[in-house]
């Protein structure tokens, strides 16, 4: 089996927008960075472990936001049959548990000096593991599936259903007693938790939110561009074998 030169420098060159992307991405995150520690002021209450916020928040938007394109990619391969979507959805997915697992260990970090706990089975908490689970249980669906076809529709189904979970951790402080701070929107009336950001802690917030959601958008073409060479691979196995 030949190749030729043209498509193997193809598949082996990274698009220039993505280089270009990723090259914004850590610049991004160098101001960020400086802002965090630089900029924000110490916070009164919580001193310095209240920087852990400006990573903390962030990385579960990301997680919420990579669970949403999963879902618009579930709906994307069941409509098309394309299995560029299934590819997306389960690229995010990946990315998604990564940045949660990040929020739950920053979160614990957090936790330890502010409710002289690492855990507690707070509202927010409880739902964000099951989130975890859910989305942990997606990628156990996927390798018990061999045929492709029937691993991206049940795929698909499974991520639309599942981000029903990710609107209901959102809310969990508004509906519950809760001691997660709220930083917009109002609180459960019994809630202990309690935030309040002067002007400068929010510039870094929003930048942070913004560096964070670019990263994703990078790591997502990164990760959708590996699942196509990885798939583009076994097809020549296929052709190889069948040979």
């Amino acid at each position: 089996m030949t190749f030729s030169k043209e498509s193997t420098v193809n598949t082996a060159t990274t698009p220039r927008a993505l280089q270009i992307l990723t090259v914004i991405t850590i610049i991004l995150f160098v101001i960020a960075l400086g802002l965090v520690f630089f900029y924000a002021p110490r916070e009164a209450t919580m001193g310095e472990v209240q920087r852990i916020f400006y990573f903390h928040v962030p990385s579960a938007w990301v997680g919420g936001l990579a669970f949403l394109v999963t879902l618009v990619a579930g709906v994307g391969f069941l409509r098309t049959g394309d299995y560029k979507w299934d590819r997306v959805g389960l690229s995010s997915v990946e990315i998604g548990i990564t940045f949660s697992i990040m929020t739950l260990f920053s979160g614990m970090l957090w936790a330890r000096p502010s409710w002289n706990t690492w855990w507690t089975w707070d509202p927010r908490l409880t739902t964000f593991t099951i989130v975890l689970l859910l989305y942990f249980a997606y990628l156990m669906l996927r390798q018990g599936i061999e045929d492709p076809g029937r691993r991206a529709r049940f795929a698909s189904v499974y991520g639309i259903v599942a981000f029903i979970s990710v609107p209901i951790t959102y809310f969990a402080i508004q509906l519950a007693r809760s001691i997660h701070p709220v930083i917009f929107g109002s609180a459960n009336p019994n809630a202990e938790g309690d935030s309040s950001l002067t002007p400068e802690m929010l510039h870094t917030f929003f930048f942070c939110l913004f560096t964070f959601t670019v990263l994703y958008v990078t790591l997502l073409w990164h990760r959708v561009r590996l699942a196509s060479y990885a798939e583009r691979v076994e097809q020549l196995k296929a052709k190889a074998l069948a040979a």
